[in-house]
């Protein structure tokens, strides 16, 4: 096993810069996803940690040694695709053991490589059986244990679950998280989900226009996002962005909102300075129903009703924006409605005007 780390990468395509000066350092056996949206680098970058790319500038070291100028055989990665890219011809051992095979391995050691793995993954009775006879999962299977077999120091992994249904997505999920704590390998995988990256991997690193924006793990991520391009990203339903007026003491923040609400939280150290501002309020920390008082009271109109089954998904008219609300009492409510809520003052994120996911 090794670490990985980035110093100052950057890649360039023309005058067309991807990456932007990353420095990043994953400890041995770690596992950490690369998120973020379409366009913001992630696969270049996976692209270059696996030699599949040159950078422009900037190391990339494996084990702590400066890997630019090797191949990718030279780096002992191995990386699993979207794509299967299964040999059709081939039966699930032969194509597991074939980057054995061509390395001149003998063919005792290849076929125990082969079975310690098929045994992990739960693969040993369809060892005979070609890809065609197989499911996407036991595809998806077979070429995690066709990068396994080779006992690298660094797992890639390029969005491998892209191409399988919702549930079928869910138990390769678990199934890579078994795999972590049985084979405890250098893990970096790239997924736009952000529920895929949180559910995975130690730390997430979020990306966007070729800029780390926040590394963390996923709680931290969740509880304390550094701006609200990463608070945006992270969270199911997405983060409410509402613009405000920010006016603050030594240890209250006080945000008047479009329509004249005032909501307040306690003043923290990373809050911007007074002025304009965006107001983050989580969906989830949201409730109907005025609280135990009548401060951080809102009142709107309800527009859009979504059952999920758990849980209601309600769109309500709060401080003159259109908010997302969960509402975990599955509440008897009506469109049009007008309903109040209230908001955790400890709940609040406040952060700069500007962009957000």
């Amino acid at each position: 096993m090794a670490g990985v780390e980035l110093r100052n990468l950057r890649k360039s395509f023309g005058k067309v810069e991807v990456l932007k000066g990353l420095d990043l350092k994953v400890e041995d056996g770690e596992f950490v996803a690369l998120v973020g949206p379409s366009g913001c680098g992630k696969s270049t970058l996976l692209r270059i940690l696996a030699g599949l790319e040159e950078e422009t500038a900037g190391d990339v070291l494996i084990g702590g040694e400066v890997v630019n100028d090797l191949s990718p055989r030279e780096r002992n990665i191995a990386m699993v695709f979207q794509s299967y890219a299964l040999y059709p011809h081939m039966t699930v051992a032969e194509n597991m053991g074939f980057n054995l095979k061509i390395s001149s391995k003998p063919k005792a050691e290849i076929k125990a490589r082969v079975q310690e793995t098929a045994e992990i993954l739960d693969l040993v009775h369809l060892l005979d059986r070609k890809p065609s006879q197989l499911s996407g999962g036991q595809r998806q299977r077979v070429a995690m244990g066709r990068a396994l077999v080779r006992n690298p120091d660094v797992f890639l992994f390029d969005e491998p679950l892209s191409n399988l249904d919702a549930k079928l997505r869910v138990q390769m999920r678990e199934e890579i998280k078994r795999l972590h704590h049985k084979v405890r390998t250098t893990k970096i995988y790239v997924t736009h989900d952000q529920i895929e990256a949180m559910t995975l991997a130690d730390r997430v690193v979020i990306l966007d226009r070729g800029i780390i924006q926040q590394v963390g793990t996923p709680t931290e991520l969740y509880r304390n996002p550094a701006n609200a391009f990463v608070a945006g990203f992270i969270g199911s339903p997405a983060m409410n962005f509402l613009p405000g007026m920010l006016q603050s003491d030594s240890d209250t923040a006080r945000i008047e909102l479009e329509d004249g609400s005032v909501l307040t939280a306690p003043r923290k150290p990373n809050h911007p300075r007074d002025g304009k501002v965006l107001l983050g309020l989580r969906p989830e920390h949201i409730m109907l129903g005025e609280g135990t008082g009548t401060s951080n009271a809102l009142t709107g109109r309800i527009d859009l009703i979504e059952p999920t089954g758990a849980q209601n998904h309600l769109r309500i008219k709060l401080g003159g924006q259109s908010t997302t609300v969960v509402d975990n009492n599955l509440t008897e409510v009506e469109l049009g409605q007008n309903v109040a809520v209230h908001v955790d003052p400890d709940k609040i994120h406040i952060f700069e005007a500007g962009n957000t996911a």
